[in-house]
């Protein structure tokens, strides 16, 4: 290594090349691990360690958009084209997770870890979760019979990370943000409990006084990247559409009678999470856990209804002949008449005969029973093992937080509703004494098929003139109970099946008056439960949990506003389709010189740096360069301190390259992906890396009194021309494409594809450091 510095003094080592079946089109570096996950073209996520040794490949059956990794590098979560976002493992790439956070696809995803390091709101202690005090592990899905371990898209009780994933009461506060097509920003704690939702279609300044606040709108807005702070206080959003002033009038007209149709920045404070994080914490802690056990309830009744209804079916097709034997004979009776008829001692009628000994038999007759019993012995284990127990902890946890709702002065203010949650824990409890008294209901069931299979056989052990004494007994008036109520109804099935006309079971006048009665000392308000089936109870607990953390989703979204905004260039073509050939990369860099940040602790402050690729056409006299803003998230607080506002510097590309793509990168730095411009197509051209130090860089102050359009030309005299020379560059011997994807994990790690080729280059030195650590 020492002579090939010597000879090239390049900062860059070619550390793979490898040949790909298909280009590469997303790259991401797993902030803990080193762990490159890819998406290829044909929407593929490969998952390969640093030294290209692969993993898992996973394929969602959807077009991927975005990606991106959770904060402790254990997760990674995957936006697709219908606006889906599922959360894969690391470990093998398992489905843990599917939400559905928008309507089209997600384009841009950023998950980040709250990163103070003390609490600095008082010392008010992080909640405890409690819930492993007073019950056993959360239960898991039940497994559907007939499906492999992962196709459920849940992962296998052999497999304990999904619970250790799925589990948030362990996790440092973290908050994923999403950003869509159509301009919609998600945000969701620990990537499961959707916590907010804004649109930057139209929006006011909230920096500016109330007499001249401006109020602006984008037209065929669409995200292209979000960033949120470490503080979680502020998130910067690069999105694509035309600015206009939102006029009272039919005459909306651009700002400052310029054509602002290109791309943008904005900042949005999102403040609220820092404020209110604790309090945040817990209510996500405990929704995020009651939709993963709510997920364990929804399987298991799918599991429970698949379970009997085969086991019905399986009955039936057998049972269902004795119909068509006693109309071929024509009799006038039923199935339960011929039976009632044998039980009373009178002669077996033809039909039940042939039935019996030729239809069914002996070896049929086992057959069915053990389905059927096995059927409801099963159902018995899941409500015992993984239904029961998922509604008993979710009703502790509803009551936790009904406890929290009643501190209003912390947990209102998130839209914590005491109400709301007190009506979704009286649904947790009825939905309880529902599954009790389900599995009443199927316990008799059980003892009444098995009691009416034991006369059964009896009965075709004496028809067949074998000795009976070794079956076990049975009681005539359970069979006369079967055949009454059993026979050719399914009340199992219609407790666990949801079906489009309401079922309702029938009460008796008396127990519904006293259950009203029960009200006024204390009993449920809703007595109309015992009317209700299992699956209805647990359709109307949904929807109260749906309708209490629909409350906190609302207050939080109003609390998420637009700060500032800033045009960066205009394009001449259609803003949602050109804006995504600029490469851009927004990053928070740490300044140690500043003591204290607006919060008044001795972190050191965060600054924003924006970078963003040029097009030729949108500054006169300008050509082939970069944009590189800083401070803009701190403009204001700055200007009131009387330091530096907003800065910026242009970038000029060498003569012959253009920018790639480009990404930011620890201490300040840049990684710019140059390719040789060739005139000839069939040429394969060359290209290189380069890293700038952005703290090198010659920006300019810009002040901006007032919300107004910011001209790049203005920097134009100030232009700053990469040199070859001068900078830390590696030539490379192919024309190369994005993505460039650059870790911190492992000095710089750099991946691109060139022509369905890998390449991956680490910074020399601090590969030497990293060496010299391990």
């Amino acid at each position: 290594m020492d002579t090939d510095k010597a000879q090239s003094g390049l900062p860059f080592q070619l550390q793979f090349d490898k040949p790909l079946p298909s280009q590469i089109k997303i790259a991401e570096w797993n902030p803990e691990k080193d762990l490159l996950a890819m998406v290829t073209e044909d929407s593929k996520i490969v998952l390969h360690r640093f030294n290209w040794q692969r993993l898992w490949i996973v394929s969602p059956g959807k077009c991927i958009t975005s990606l991106c990794w959770r904060p402790d590098g254990k997760a990674i979560a995957v936006g697709l084209e219908d606006g889906t976002i599922s959360l894969h493992d690391v470990e093998n790439g398992k489905l843990l997770r599917s939400i559905k956070s928008h309507t089209v696809a997600v384009v841009c995803l950023n998950w980040e870890e709250d990163g103070t390091k003390n609490d600095d709101r008082g010392g008010l202690s992080t909640y405890e979760d409690r819930t492993s005090r007073f019950f056993p592990p959360a239960p898991r899905v039940p497994r559907t019979p007939g499906v492999v371990s992962g196709d459920t898209g849940f992962m296998d009780e052999t497999e304990d990370s999904f619970r250790e994933l799925s589990n948030s009461s362990h996790q440092r506060f973290n908050i994923l943000c999403s950003g869509d097509k159509d301009g919609s920003i998600c945000f969701s704690i620990f990537g499961i409990f959707p916590i907010g939702k804004v649109n930057i279609h139209r929006f006011s300044l909230s920096n500016q006084p109330m007499d001249n606040c401006m109020h602006c709108r984008l037209l065929n807005a669409s995200i292209c990247k979000v960033a949120l702070a470490k503080d979680l206080c502020h998130l910067m959003v690069i999105c694509s559409g035309e600015l206009l002033e939102d006029g009272v009038g039919p005459s909306n007209s651009p700002i400052s009678g310029r054509d602002l149709a290109g791309l943008h920045c904005l900042v949005l404070d999102t403040s609220i999470f820092w404020k209110r994080k604790n309090e945040l914490h817990q209510v996500a802690q405990q929704a995020s856990n009651i939709e993963d056990l709510t997920e364990v309830i929804r399987a298991s009744l799918s599991v429970m209804c698949k379970l009997w209804s085969d086991a019905m079916h399986t009955f039936h097709e057998k049972f269902d002949s004795l119909s068509t034997l006693i109309i071929d004979h024509g009799l006038d009776s039923t199935p339960q008449e011929e039976f009632l008829s044998l039980l009373g001692g009178a002669r077996t009628s033809p039909p039940v005969h042939q039935f019996l000994v030729n239809s069914l038999g002996e070896a049929g007759l086992k057959r069915v029973g053990k389905v059927v019993c096995g059927a409801g012995k099963e159902l018995q284990l899941i409500v015992l093992d993984h239904l029961q127990p998922a509604v008993e902890i979710i009703g502790f946890r509803i009551g936790e937080l009904r406890g929290l709702s009643k501190w209003r002065a912390r947990f209102q203010g998130i839209g914590l509703d005491e109400t709301l949650t007190s009506n979704a824990t009286e649904k947790a409890g009825i939905l309880l004494i529902q599954v009790e008294r389900f599995m009443r209901v199927l316990s008799s069931v059980v003892q009444q098929f098995s009691n009416f299979f034991s006369w059964l056989l009896k009965c075709v052990k004496i028809l067949m003139s074998e000795p009976s004494d070794q079956l076990p007994p049975f009681s005539s008036e359970l069979v006369i109970m079967f055949l009454k109520f059993l026979y050719d109804q399914d009340p199992v099935r219609q407790f666990l099946e949801l079906s489009e006309v309401d079922q309702n079971i029938e009460i008796d006048v008396e127990t519904m008056k006293r259950l009203k009665q029960l009200v006024t000392f204390g009993g449920f308000s809703d007595t109309g439960y015992l009317q209700r089936t299992l699956a209805k109870e647990f359709q109307q607990m949904e929807y109260c949990f749906k309708e209490a953390f629909q409350v906190p989703f609302t207050t939080i979204s109003k609390k998420i506003i637009v700060e500032d905004f800033l045009p960066l260039f205009p394009i001449a073509s259609s803003p949602k389709s050109a804006s995504s050939s600029f490469p851009t990369s927004i990053s928070y860099y740490q300044e140690a010189s500043e003591a204290v940040t607006s919060s008044q602790t001795l972190e050191p402050r965060l600054v924003d740096y924006i970078s963003f690729r040029i097009p030729d056409e949108s500054i006169s006299n300008v050509r082939n360069c970069l944009g590189i803003v800083r401070g803009f998230m701190h403009e204001l607080s700055n200007v009131k301190k009387g330091n530096p506002s907003l800065e910026a510097a242009l970038l000029c590309v060498p003569d012959g390259y253009h920018c790639v793509d480009l990404c930011l990168y620890k201490e300040t730095q840049i990684v710019l992906l140059f390719n040789e411009s060739t005139n000839s197509s069939e040429s394969p051209g060359n290209s290189c890396m380069m890293i700038v130090q952005a703290s090198d860089l010659p920006f300019v102050s810009i002040s901006r009194s007032t919300p107004n359009h910011w001209n790049l030309h203005e920097l134009k005299d100030s232009v700053m021309y990469l040199q070859m020379e001068n900078e830390k560059v590696r030539s490379i011997p192919h024309d190369v494409i994005a993505p460039l994807a650059v870790s911190a994990s492992r000095g710089v790690a750099c991946v691109f594809a060139a022509r369905k080729r890998a390449l991956v280059y680490i910074l020399e030195e601090d590969e030497d450091e990293a060496s010299d650590e391990e």
